[in-house]
């Protein structure tokens, strides 16, 4: 029994396409839809909650359903960040540590009731449920931070996903070269690679004076979701001939 994807390397270029579909996504709800941010907010998260209820009810993990579920969590962490920082008036900086905190209770509270934070396999519904908590926490933290270096520090958005960049070769690294926690560094990997992959959708959206490329959100979302697809079907056939070579 499964409810979650393994983590290989098409995880990882998953997550980071999903990321950036989430960032564009998230501003063409809010920005290009002019629903400002609270009603983003809570489309989003109403859209979240129904499709973590089909995940979390299933009975196997369904690819296409995760995925969708993830491209979710990410949409909701722009919307969860620009409603910090825009409507509420806290800076990404302040976002960043509330997001922090929730995410260190999150992780506790799973550590407390299971003493182990692996995240392959999942099965139970209460491992599950802490498991997207953690993720919505995780993406709405990572977007937090890339909002920060580019808006707080002035980077550009290249220049940001460099530094998101680096700190996942650090993580790669610490994860050959070191016997720390791989749920640990999972979980490092997981948060930075929402910045990286944000950037990206900053990139490519974002005004020609701000060191964008100006593209419609509609459009970037549609190249975005595209790969994403593509990506997961070769996943899905990989694993189909693991599990079931031909003779």
């Amino acid at each position: 029994m499964n409810k979650v994807a393994k983590v290989t390397i098409f995880f990882w270029i998953m997550k980071i396409i999903a990321t950036t579909l989430g960032e564009t996504a998230g501003d063409f709800i809010s920005m290009s839809l002019g629903l400002g941010y609270y009603v983003a907010f809570a489309v989003t998260f109403a859209i979240l909650a129904i499709l973590l209820f089909f995940q979390i009810q299933g009975d196997r993990y369904r690819p296409a359903l995760y995925w969708v579920a993830i491209i979710a969590t990410t949409t909701a962490g722009t919307e969860v960040s620009d409603l910090m920082d825009r409507s509420l008036g806290l800076g990404y900086a302040m976002g960043s540590l509330i997001l922090v905190a929730c995410l260190l209770s999150v992780l506790a509270i799973w550590y407390y009731r299971d003493r182990d934070l692996s995240v392959y396999p999942i099965a139970r519904k209460d491992a599950e449920t802490t498991y997207w908590l953690a993720i919505v926490f995780s993406n709405s933290l990572g977007t937090a931070f890339g909002d920060f270096l580019t808006s707080n520090l002035g980077l550009s958005y290249i220049q940001g996903a460099f530094v998101t960049a680096s700190v996942i070769g650090v993580v790669i690294a610490l994860h050959y070269i070191t016997k720390l926690s791989d749920v640990l560094l999972f979980w490092l990997a997981f948060i930075f690679t929402r910045p990286f992959g944000a950037t990206f959708g900053d990139f490519l959206t974002k005004p020609i004076k701000d060191g964008g490329l100006s593209l419609p959100r509609d459009y970037a979302s549609a190249i975005a979701f595209i790969l994403l697809a593509v990506v997961l079907f070769f996943s899905v056939r990989k694993e189909k001939k693991v599990r079931y070579p031909i003779e």
